[in-house]
């Protein structure tokens, strides 16, 4: 029987006839993508499907380096933030921010399917073929890097520069507790309604009074869905096999407690 042939795909090439090398493979491929100004970048996406894990890194134009890790073992995604610093203004050379959220089903391909993924043109400039919703999130509680490794083993390496900027949602953290997870890692931030005098940082004009700040990425580039063909054998019957991938666009607002403004000069009235 012939076998079915694979449609032109013009951003990646998915070997679905590939299989891995052993029982759980790790994979790099690095695409070119576009940022919102225009600028040409170069992104990074690595796969282990023996931890079951994907990560992601690109540079912003602002020059912050920005790292997405899905760790689907314990439904956990991780976003990091290295922040070049403002040396005349008394900042540290960079500053670093771990966001952690439940990861959700059908966010992002899978661990196995990104480590079959071939790039066809690595030259070729990558456009996400779907924006989705910009997504605002309230960050109002404090994980103990310490203790981190219980929600995700990844937390201990990605979040390292960032062990007192570590935040999640409370909404995630009674997912996880009902999952069991130790209460004791998670620790509740001052919000407006705890102290009325609490602004947003662009707001507040005392660089050394404690704030509500937001910090925003995006993640220009990454594989959201997976793309199914349909062949047919001799006898007519028809069946379907993976062929392809979708690529998506998402960005977000974190907003989150900081003891000083100092600690989000950023996030300023222009």
């Amino acid at each position: 029987m012939r076998a079915p042939r694979l449609p032109a795909l013009p951003a990646l090439l998915w070997l679905a006839l590939a299989p891995l090398p052993g029982p759980a493979a790790r994979a790099e491929l690095r695409v070119r993508v576009r940022l919102p100004g225009g600028q040409v970048t170069e992104e990074s996406l690595q796969a282990d499907s023996g931890s079951d894990c994907i990560s992601l890194e690109l540079r912003k134009a602002d020059g912050a380096l920005i790292t997405l890790t899905a760790d689907f073992r314990q439904e956990v995604k991780i976003f990091r933030a290295l922040i070049l610093g403002e040396l005349e203004r008394g900042q540290s050379q960079f500053q670093a921010l771990c966001f952690v959220t439940r990861l959700h089903r059908n966010e992002i391909i899978p661990s196995e399917s990104m480590a079959k993924l071939r790039q066809k043109n690595p030259r070729t400039v990558r456009q996400a073929e779907e924006v989705r919703g910009l997504e605002h999130l309230s960050m109002d509680v404090a994980v103990n890097f310490s203790k981190g490794a219980q929600l995700s083993s990844h937390i201990h390496n990605v979040c390292a520069e960032a062990k007192e900027a570590i935040y999640t949602r409370e909404e995630d953290v009674k997912f996880w507790l009902e999952k069991g997870m130790d209460g004791s890692m998670f620790e509740v931030l001052p919000q407006t309604s705890d102290l009325p005098d609490l602004q947003r940082c662009k707001l507040c004009a005392d660089r050394w009074k404690p704030c509500i700040c937001s910090y925003s990425l995006s993640i220009e580039w990454y594989p959201c869905m997976l793309k199914y063909c349909k062949s047919r054998d001799a006898a007519g019957k028809v069946s379907s096999y993976k062929c392809g991938i979708r690529s998506c666009q998402k960005g977000y607002t974190f907003d989150f407690y900081v003891p000083q403004k100092q600690l989000c000069l950023w996030d300023e009235e222009t």
